[in-house]
């Protein structure tokens, strides 16, 4: 009864205003005291292990964004630098993870959605992920909220995608069809040593916006998809395995997406195993080189 309270009750709220409201009292700096109590809460109520953070002193943060968004201390998450390894992007944990059939992603048990949607609705955008592999990772509250790249990339292409801004946690995800083709999010493709990656990040509701860190706040945007492109640049985007990507103010679910043949996940991965930044989740087989 509570799960069908809960869902229902989040097609009836006004997601957009809670969640845009939630965003600027969220970065408000006006009123410590209250800042800081909030904080506190926050960290007793969800468990948030401050030792890891370079700045342990929850009142030493301007806004409660800034805590959310915590940097961790160096050295804390080590990156798996193994020859064709792909780490983790996040700390959290993994929602489903597999191949994709029939150009659906399995989301939940009975509920799957459109890989093409995922990506913006463009079927050119989400050919060379037909029949490929998926990961999908859940952020809860308590967890650090910078992204990272599983591999070493160029960035290609940004769409952002308006969209709902249901909850993603495990309850939404078994009761809403197409939840995350549905919910506001920003992929990012990218060119690795394994062919394309697409990489999607999955807005919420409550969450402030989505950042990157060569954009900065992607979404909230208008209400239209918005696609850049840069692969066209004098001097491309890229990135090392391992480097921060961007970063959810308050907290989300990402989507990793590879094309057919080019990862392995981990034995030991499976739907609600915790993974952390930068631990060894799959290995891919490199594209063939081309010849000249």
């Amino acid at each position: 009864m509570y799960d069908k309270l809960f869902v229902t009750g989040q097609y009836l709220a006004p997601q957009l205003a809670i969640s845009r409201l939630a965003g600027r009292l969220a970065d408000n700096e006006g009123v410590p005291a209250l800042k800081n109590r909030v904080i506190n809460w926050f960290i007793g109520r969800y468990g948030v292990d401050m030792s890891e953070a370079v700045e342990s002193d929850p009142d030493a943060y301007p806004s409660f964004n800034a805590f959310f968004t915590r940097a961790l201390k160096p050295g804390l998450r080590p990156i798996d630098a193994g020859e064709s390894v792909m780490v983790s992007p996040v700390d959290g944990a993994i929602s489903q993870l597999g191949s994709i059939s029939d150009g659906r992603v399995f989301q939940a048990k009975g509920q799957s959605f459109s890989l093409n949607a995922l990506l913006g609705g463009d079927e050119e955008r989400a050919k060379p992920f037909i029949g490929g592999e998926f990961a999908t990772t859940y952020l809860a509250p308590r967890d650090y909220h910078r992204i990272h790249m599983p591999l070493a990339g160029t960035l290609r292409e940004m769409v952002y995608i308006p969209g709902k801004l249901f909850s993603v946690n495990p309850t939404t995800a078994e009761n809403v069809p197409e939840l995350f083709a549905r919910n506001e999010r920003v992929a990012c493709i990218f060119d690795t040593e394994a062919g394309p990656m697409a990489f999607v990040l999955v807005g919420a509701m409550i969450v402030g916006s989505v950042e990157t860190t060569w954009a900065g706040v992607v979404a909230p945007g208008e209400r239209r998809v918005d696609v850049t492109r840069y692969d066209g640049l004098k001097a491309p985007i890229r990135f090392d395995k391992g480097e921060e990507m961007g970063r959810f103010r308050l907290g989300s679910t990402v989507i990793v997406v590879m094309p057919k043949g080019t990862v392995t996940w981990n034995s030991d991965q499976k739907a609600g195993e915790r993974v952390r930044m930068g631990e060894a989740f799959g290995r891919i087989t490199p594209a063939p080189q081309e010849t000249r």
